[in-house]
């Protein structure tokens, strides 16, 4: 499994972002957001096939997998759509693609409606978009994220692993599972993962869901037909409420599109 590694850094309003790019600057952008609680090592080989036609820009969010995990954070869905803006003007971009996963889609919807963020187009992959959303797992951390936050490192680990293995429908590789765990891990990390859930409110979709029939870019909407986190009902009622957004199901994938079925999504994505 080749290395993934983001080498430059952008000191956001939420502290240090690790970023990167791959493919030729001459080309058409592409930016790819990951979800919660992922990090952009999903997107590797995405990105990696992208950038054989496309400038492609990944990072890794205030609060997840390299960039910086520090007490009294912001990671909301507030933060993070801001950030965003201020990375896509740090990378000089204008209007580029934009492709987000889960959590991600929030980010991308907020920084769109909320802070003039501009794309040419925008795929929406298993997105966090629509109430309610976060399951009864998810709910019961984010209200007692202080007392999860005291568990035996051990005992953390085997939640964050099934927790994570959750994500997938035909299971993840040891060793992708292995590398998706690892930034929770250790005391920053524990703390970290409780709390961005602790943070994540639904008030920040709420306060843009009813917008999205502003939404006048393409918009195509990618969903694992076998995702047991979001489900796939979710997507046809999205597409419902964005003009002219259409919807693409990948059989066999869960809310993991992009390790499950990655040559499916990026047939779709090229399409």
């Amino acid at each position: 499994m080749r290395e993934w590694r983001l080498t430059k850094t952008f000191r956001s309003s939420s502290g240090d972002v690790r970023w990167d790019s791959l493919g030729d600057p001459d080309r058409e952008a592409v930016a790819l957001l990951h979800g919660t609680p992922f990090s952009s090592y999903v997107w590797r080989a995405v990105a990696r096939a992208l950038s054989r036609r496309h400038h492609v820009f990944v990072w890794d969010m205030p609060g997840y997998g390299a960039s910086e995990m520090s007490a009294g954070q912001d990671v909301s869905l507030a933060a993070q759509g801001r950030v965003f803006t201020e990375l896509l003007a740090h990378w000089g971009l204008d209007e580029p693609r934009v492709v987000a996963h889960d959590f991600g889609g929030a980010v991308s919807l907020r920084a769109h409606l909320l802070h003039g963020a501009r794309y040419r187009s925008l795929a929406l992959v298993d997105p966090v978009a629509l109430a309610p959303w976060g399951s009864p797992f998810f709910r019961l951390v984010g209200v007692h994220s202080d007392v999860f936050g005291q568990l035996p490192p051990a005992l953390h680990r085997a939640l964050v692993r099934e927790y994570v293995s959750s994500a997938s429908s035909p299971g993840l590789h040891p060793a992708v599972l292995d590398r998706l765990v690892e930034p929770w891990l250790g005391e920053p990390g524990q703390a970290a993962f409780y709390r961005q859930i602790a943070q994540a409110d639904q008030r920040y979709t709420d306060e843009v869901q009813d917008r999205y029939g502003e939404i006048a870019i393409p918009v195509l909407v990618c969903w694992g037909e076998d995702d047991t986190w979001i489900p796939a009902t979710k997507g046809h009622e999205l597409v419902a409420r964005i003009p002219d957004a259409r919807l693409e199901l990948i059989p066999g994938a869960g809310h993991l599109v992009q390790e499950d079925a990655p040559a499916e999504l990026l047939a779709a994505l090229l399409g």
